[in-house]
């Protein structure tokens, strides 16, 4: 098996996720990613980050470059590569993926979530492909990002070589530490009882 070399700068956070969340919000992140047109992969080690405290530091991160005037597009990969798949019926593809290539900070979230077919890998090749070094790609997982390999090659490695290479390289990778949020909601709705 082909192994890509991960080479993202890691920032392991030690933080409750909205103290994340505020921290990027005032830019602390935000300007290197937005600035640089590089990626930012968050995650959690392994894999147990509820969508509420990625919900937060996407929701920061979306509203900073905003905030710069930048355009911002927030999509689920799952209906993204449902989305694409049927432009390729209708003959849409090449406009949509131009328009995806545009927009400065692109947020896929749910990355890892669905098994992908050979189309949707491609799909996704062709649409990290056009904003590589280009434009800002954020991705959230509750698939910890030593599992994409796996996850992106369907049997093809290959395929996976190439879409980790666009996206790894030169990536920021944010990996969320400690409880989410909604554990510590029930740990504090149940102590007070």
């Amino acid at each position: 098996m082909a192994i890509v070399g991960l080479a993202a700068t890691i920032h392991p956070v030690t933080a409750r996720p909205a103290e994340v969340a505020v921290a990027l919000g005032m830019g602390v992140l935000s300007s290197l990613l937005l600035v640089s047109g590089r990626s930012l992969l968050i995650s959690r080690g392994r894999g147990l980050m509820l969508l509420a405290a990625y919900a937060l530091c996407v929701a920061a991160l979306g509203n900073q470059a905003c905030r710069q005037g930048l355009t911002v597009t927030f999509v689920r990969l799952p209906l993204l590569l449902e989305e694409l798949a049927i432009s390729h019926g209708d003959g849409s593809f090449c406009k949509r993926l131009s328009a995806l290539a545009k927009v400065d900070l692109l947020i896929l979230d749910d990355f890892g979530i669905s098994v992908l077919n050979a189309i949707g890998r491609n799909d996704l090749l062709e649409v990290i492909e056009q904003r590589t070094g280009h434009r800002s790609t954020l991705i959230t997982s509750q698939l910890p990002v030593d599992r994409w390999h796996d996850y992106l090659s369907g049997g093809n490695p290959t395929m996976a070589d190439a879409i980790l290479d666009r996206l790894v390289s030169g990536a920021h990778r944010l990996d969320l530490k400690g409880d989410s949020m909604r554990r510590l909601k029930r740990k504090n709705d149940a102590s007070s009882i």
